[in-house]
């Protein structure tokens, strides 16, 4: 009997020693970090790998994640200088350095900087006006990063960022908005094709005054040409008729051939004979008056 408690004692005492070994080694993962307390006081902090704590006197608390964290904190109603309400929406990019601040400077880290946040953007916003706020994100996040970084900082956190996902105006402001917008690109519109009318006619006008312009160009051209075609065929005929050297009978024949031409003109209503038209006659008569003496016939 005294043998079998002693066996049943000596099972007991080395499943707790096992136990209070296993509980003695801990493995800290990459990326993270743990707190270990001794007898209720901060100890030391665990690096990832293996380590040993102390049993009974070392206990370890939640591990912290050091990787860089987001968080996305929900809706927040800011009054802009000019009394308007907007709805902002924030993103916060943060990474933990200093596990023990993370651990005794703050209860919750992260609700400490939502709230700080929230604090620090209705600071900001609360001295611009809506026109401003809509236009000037780069300018509020870069305030809100620097409060947060200086004081976060105590508290083992740094801010890498900071970014307004939306910032939401009331609905009677989005209505105007939206009039007014609507209203400009109308105007824009309107000038535009105004602009395009105008540029369309001046190109109009001067292709019109080119082509007026070579036309002028052209038919001087042509004139030119063609005087210059009538003046030596002029000067041909008149060095053809000086070369041949006719005489009156030939002369006289040419101007009859040409009678009839001029007696059917279409423009000719009234005829005026020449007043040399009596000489041509009489050199007509003696032309073919010389003509019968030459064949041998009395005259006429």
């Amino acid at each position: 009997m005294g043998q079998q408690i002693v066996a049943a004692v000596s099972v007991i005492v080395v499943i707790l020693v096992g136990l209070t070994l296993v509980r003695s080694v801990r493995i800290v993962p990459q990326a993270r970090a743990g707190i270990v307390e001794r007898l209720g006081r901060y100890h030391r902090t665990l690096a990832p790998g293996l380590s040993l704590l102390v049993p009974v006197a070392d206990r370890m608390r939640l591990l912290i994640d050091l990787r860089e964290q987001v968080v996305s904190f929900p809706p927040q109603p800011v009054i802009t200088e000019d009394n308007l309400v907007v709805s902002i929406d924030t993103v916060i990019y943060f990474q933990v350095t200093d596990p023990k601040s993370a651990t005794y400077e703050i209860a919750n880290y992260i609700q400490g900087v939502e709230q700080l946040t929230v604090t620090t953007l209705r600071n900001v916003v609360g001295g611009m006006d809506l026109e401003t706020t809509l236009t000037s994100r780069d300018q509020i996040n870069g305030q809100l990063r620097g409060a947060l970084d200086e004081t976060t900082g105590r508290w083992g956190i740094r801010v890498n960022r900071v970014e307004i996902k939306a910032i939401d105006p009331p609905v009677s402001i989005k209505d105007s908005m939206e009039k007014q917008m609507r209203a400009e690109r109308d105007k824009r519109a309107v000038i535009l094709t105004a602009e395009g009318e105008k540029q369309a006619a001046i190109l109009t006008a001067e292709g019109e005054k080119q082509a007026a312009v070579l036309r002028a160009d052209g038919e001087a051209q042509a004139m030119v040409l063609r005087a210059d075609g009538e003046a030596k065929a002029i000067a041909t005929v008149f060095g053809a008729v000086k070369a041949a050297a006719p005489d009156e009978r030939v002369m006289a024949y040419q101007y009859l051939q040409q009678l009839p031409a001029i007696a059917n003109g279409q423009a000719s209503k009234i005829w005026v004979l020449p007043a040399e038209l009596s000489g041509v006659m009489g050199g007509l008569a003696s032309a073919f008056g010389s003509r019968d003496d030459s064949d041998g016939t009395p005259k006429a």
